[in-house]
């Protein structure tokens, strides 16, 4: 029987260990880009910056101490240099695939910060394991600009998952919807035709402003904007702007709101504040052919006809009046009903012709 040498009883001291196997080590060295282990072997284990995290420019000396023990994985029991080249990130981003895996059967919601933005959309890291969140799956609406996610810490859950072919998909989307759906049924439920409520302007169109209640959005008609005119909504309301509004109408999904408030109402006491006779003060608001349509109060304007403008014949409004011309009337017919009110410049000039005369006719008696 043949005695052993020392090396090769010194090699029998130390366990074997394989490509793949999974090992327990002691840290006995830290460099900024790199981690020397102690793992029983006759080699020690080296761990680079890139098999140990995703983060470049991590210095490793900040994160790991001698003395640390590690659970690391072999990658190549030989590097070329006698040494046995170990990942820490491997095996991390493997248990990480296990927790996705089991999140994915059980449609967990996880939680995890945006490491990167990138062209398609966003990538999260979560124990190690890498999840990507396409832009479609990010919102319920488009967000051209994902920027502001970066660093963010955001609820997702795994909608596909298919670690063999490095695709493990985030949707954060479905939780939104899922969020909003639960908003809208609690407010449906309490919501009512006639309610005064308190919302954020979301978006200003040509036609109108649809306005966030709290997860619903409600549309602000440009014609239910004010008791008068508004010619541009863009320039009546801003974006996060927070308005008081009355909900006017519920049609399944679909709200309507106003705010014309009816105690602000300007054809309320319209037959004691715009009755026959009355003279009253206006602004020329628009003109057609046959009149002018004078302005007395928001939402109250009255006609003035060709044949009532002046005792002198008229041939066309615009003639005589222009559009933001302040003028006195006197009101010769009301409608309440119809909310209609006929104003005469040319009794104003009778008038004052008649009283004009009345110190004549006294002096010849």
């Amino acid at each position: 029987m043949s005695e052993l040498s020392f090396e090769q009883m010194l090699d029998e001291s130390f366990k074997t260990i394989h490509n793949g196997e999974v090992v327990d080590g002691t840290v006995i060295d830290v460099k900024p880009d790199e981690i020397i282990l102690n793992i029983g072997y006759k080699a020690d284990g080296i761990i680079t910056r890139n098999e140990y995290t995703n983060d470049a420019n991590v210095d490793l000396t900040t994160v790991v101490k001698t003395g640390d023990t590690m659970t690391v994985k072999v990658l190549k029991v030989n590097d070329g240099e006698g040494q046995v080249l170990l990942t820490y990130k491997r095996l991390a981003a493997e248990k990480g695939n296990e927790r996705l895996r089991e999140a994915f059967e059980n449609k967990e919601v996880l939680k995890a910060p945006v490491t990167q933005i990138l062209g398609g959309g966003l990538s999260v890291v979560v124990d190690e394991a890498r999840v990507f969140i396409p832009a479609s799956l990010v919102s319920d609406t488009y967000e051209k600009d994902l920027s502001k996610y970066q660093g963010k810490e955001i609820e997702f859950v795994i909608s596909e998952f298919n670690p063999r072919r490095n695709r493990v998909i985030g949707d954060r989307r479905q939780l939104i919807a899922a969020e909003k759906a639960k908003l809208q049924k609690e407010l449906f439920e309490k919501l009512h035709v006639g309610d005064t409520v308190e919302g954020v302007v979301k978006n200003v169109t040509d036609f109108g402003a649809f306005v966030d209640l709290g997860g619903v959005d409600g549309l602000l008609h440009i014609s239910e904007m004010s008791w008068g005119r508004v010619e541009n909504p863009k320039k009546a309301f801003q974006v996060g702007e927070k308005i008081k509004v009355l909900v006017k109408d519920i049609n399944d999904t679909k709200i309507a709101l106003s705010l014309k408030f009816p105690e602000t109402n300007p054809w309320v006491n319209a037959s004691e504040k715009y009755a026959v006779g009355t003279i009253v003060k206006g602004v020329v608001a628009r003109m057609t052919d046959f009149g002018a349509f004078v302005e007395l109060a928001p939402g109250v304007d009255a006609l003035l006809h060709v044949s009532q403008i002046s005792r002198a014949h008229v041939e066309k409004p615009s003639d005589v009046l222009s559009v933001g011309q302040e003028i006195d009337a006197k009101i010769v017919d009301l409608n309440e009903e119809e909310k209609k009110i006929s104003l005469s410049m040319k009794a104003l000039e009778t008038d004052s012709q008649e009283k004009a005369e009345e110190p004549e006719q006294a002096a010849e008696e």
